[in-house]
């Protein structure tokens, strides 16, 4: 096995950054791993993503590239490794959105305005090229997540109807692929930089997996985040304003938010299933409860009425029966 922290070293050896001490960050669902570097009073971000593990960092530099030449905070990339798998980057800190509200709760209505802001900004730039389109099929076949990991059921007519009603409103009301989408755009991806002005106060993490897709995909992800609880006036509120900003047409958006919402978040409770099952990660079922809300606030939309009832009627709710057998078959615990 390739000994990672040889390669660090000798990676940040070839940089200004020789004398250093590491400690580790938090990381993510994916294989990556992170490492803060400081240098005396200096600090950067080691990111260290194998890629015989299925990692690559070019994207990454591209679309970190790509948004900070349109003035919104990504890292910027202080030396890098392509072929090793090393990123050395600036460090945007630990303020991430949701550590500083639960501290300043009166703040959360600004952090997310800045937020809306700034996919607002980005969603009026030109598209970068080369990025590959988020489109119904891709996004139906993601939803079907739900069946495979969660429900259990890789094969069935159910599966196939929930599928096809699937792709069939995707088609309808979120086929636009204008925009960049950075996927994962969430208050634990989120940055508050407040000495930084207007929408650069915001720091992006995690994008990517960008895509082409519709304007609506990331502040969805925004506003019904898995991982906390947003308040229903705030998403209500930031609908408001991405509209009043954007000039997008406020019958059509609404339509492909809640599509899009039920999409993302059937894939969303597939992969939090499989995270378990397959790797071993029990803590990601105790997030399934919320996403399963906002699917049903999602359902309740008339432009998902053909494809509601093959969904809820078909996929288990969370009890807590459910999700209990769910860990007990996690990949770190002993099989019953």
């Amino acid at each position: 096995m390739t000994d990672r922290g040889a390669l660090a070293t000798k990676f940040l050896q070839g940089t200004d950054w020789t004398e250093t001490q590491m400690a580790p960050l938090a990381g993510d669902a994916s294989n990556r791993r992170y490492m803060r570097i400081h240098r005396g009073a200096e600090t950067a971000v080691l990111m260290d993503a194998p890629k015989e593990r299925g990692e690559d960092v070019c994207p990454f530099v591209q679309i970190a590239q790509h948004l900070a030449s349109l003035g919104l905070s990504a890292p910027r990339i202080l030396a890098k490794d392509v072929e090793q798998g090393f990123l050395l980057l600036e460090d945007l800190g630990d303020d991430l959105f949701a550590r500083v509200i639960p501290h300043r709760p009166n703040c959360e209505a600004e952090l997310y305005g800045a937020a809306t802001d700034a996919l607002v900004h980005l969603h009026d730039q030109p598209l970068l090229d080369g990025l590959a389109q988020y489109d119904p099929a891709m996004m139906a076949d993601m939803a079907a997540l739900s069946f495979e990991w969660y429900a259990g059921d890789t094969d069935s007519l159910r599966r196939a109807a929930a599928h096809a009603a699937m792709l069939a409103a995707l088609a309808e009301h979120a086929s636009d692929a204008s925009v960049l989408i950075q996927r994962d755009y969430h208050a634990e991806n989120l940055l508050w930089l407040p000495d930084r002005s207007g929408i650069a106060r915001v720091g992006l993490l995690d994008f990517q997996d960008a895509m082409r897709g519709h304007p609506a995909y990331d502040l969805v992800s925004l506003l019904q985040d898995a991982r906390r609880d947003v308040p229903v006036e705030i998403e209500r509120d930031m609908i408001a304003r991405y509209l009043d900003r954007s000039g997008a047409d406020a019958a059509a958006f609404d339509a492909a938010y809640h599509v899009l919402g039920a999409q993302r978040n059937l894939r969303i409770v597939g992969v939090f299933a499989r995270l378990c099952l397959r790797d071993g990660k029990a803590h990601y079922i105790d997030l399934i409860p919320r996403v399963w809300s906002y699917l049903e606030r999602d359902f309740a939309h008339p432009a998902l009425a053909p494809l509601a009832p093959l969904i809820i009627g078909a996929l288990p709710a969370p009890t807590p029966g459910f999700l209990k057998d769910l860990k007990q078959r996690c990949a770190t615990l002993p099989t019953p």
